[in-house]
């Protein structure tokens, strides 16, 4: 072949990394753009590199290659191979849209000579689907069964979520929010959102409660808001904790976004509104990454443009939206 194909290697042991480079590299048909050490700096990779094909372990620390292989499928479109031990999530590679699925030998037979039939495998396999591509699935949040909104916002943030709340009317999912807020005021702020906003129930979160459908909770002053559990019922119960500040900050959106993320996974939805500093931009990536789906607010509408610009510079939003279209988008997204 005339072009080689530009692959990135995904495996938490330097020693598998190694072995693989050299069997790709003494195949003549491939070039290596880059070697990581799990899924996370696989995606990472992927989005900055633009390679042809990324071969992926699956039990690799931070994210695992089956979650990464739905962000590079559905997101990037570019295709994954799975090389590893782990045969009992083979269908589950596969579900995520992994062009093949090899299953690694003991590290004591990794040779050379043993896997050069892995390597043509790969380049058939690829080559296949070069030459008679299929569209690869896309994410798209519409056929996600989304069961929690979690918002977060900073300065300027109890005007801008009060336009979005009386754009929902009875909304059927609960609101979990996350407010930079000082001590002493978030009973008032409580007060005037339950009286500007008449069609939801807003109230501050308490330690053990169930978040039901209809209802915002607002993190407290001074404690973070987190799901400690989801119930029997499908609803989230929710923790208040005293951990240390993340950045200083306390209630953090971060904290509160990887919570939801963690438990809800693709059902979970995210809006990052108007506000100061970088807050919230991990936690929309953590959302992202584990398939469920993020809107920040434009820079257009916003008080100060800080912790959207910083889930956009990391690629972390998936919509980009103006304060006064959030609301009909969210109505769309959980119909």
């Amino acid at each position: 072949m005339s072009e080689k194909i530009r692959i990135i290697i995904a495996d938490d042991s330097a020693i598998i990394r190694g072995i693989l480079e050299k069997v790709f590299k003494a195949d003549g048909n491939f070039e290596i753009v880059d070697l990581v050490s799990n899924g996370r700096k696989a995606v990472d990779a992927a989005r900055e590199k633009e390679p042809d094909l990324v071969i992926s372990d699956i039990d690799m620390p931070e994210l695992d290659g089956v979650e990464a292989t739905k962000l590079i499928r559905g997101q990037l479109e570019i295709p994954v191979a799975i090389f590893s031990e782990n045969e009992a999530r083979r269908d589950d590679a596969s579900r995520a849209g992994a062009l093949l699925f090899e299953k690694k030998p003991a590290l004591s037979s990794l040779k050379m000579e043993t896997l050069k039939p892995f390597a043509e495998h790969v380049r058939k396999s690829f080559m296949t689907v070069k030459g008679h591509k299929p569209q690869p699935h896309k994410a798209d949040p519409t056929f996600n069964t989304f069961k929690i909104v979690v918002l977060g916002a900073s300065t300027g943030g109890p005007s801008a979520v009060q336009t979005v709340l009386n754009g929902l009317g009875k909304f059927p999912l609960p609101i979990l929010y996350a407010q930079h807020i000082d001590v002493g005021a978030d009973g008032k702020m409580a007060e005037w959102f339950n009286e500007s906003c008449p069609e939801i129930n807003f109230q501050l979160a308490k330690d053990g409660q169930e978040a039901l459908p209809g209802n915002v909770y607002m993190a407290p002053a001074e404690k973070h808001l987190v799901i400690d559990y989801i119930n029997p019922m499908g609803n989230a119960v929710m923790k208040l904790s005293d951990d240390p500040p993340e950045r200083f900050l306390r209630p953090a959106v971060n904290k509160l976004f990887r919570s939801a993320a963690s438990h809800y996974k693709n059902a979970c939805l995210a809006v990052l509104m108007t506000g100061m500093g970088q807050d919230g931009a991990e936690g929309c990536k953590a959302v992202i990454e584990n398939s469920g789906h993020t809107i920040v607010e434009d820079k257009s509408t916003c008080t100060v443009f800080g912790m959207p610009a910083a889930a956009i510079k990391l690629g972390a939003a998936n919509e980009i939206i103006p304060r006064d279209k959030i609301a009909a988008r969210l109505l769309e997204l959980v119909k």
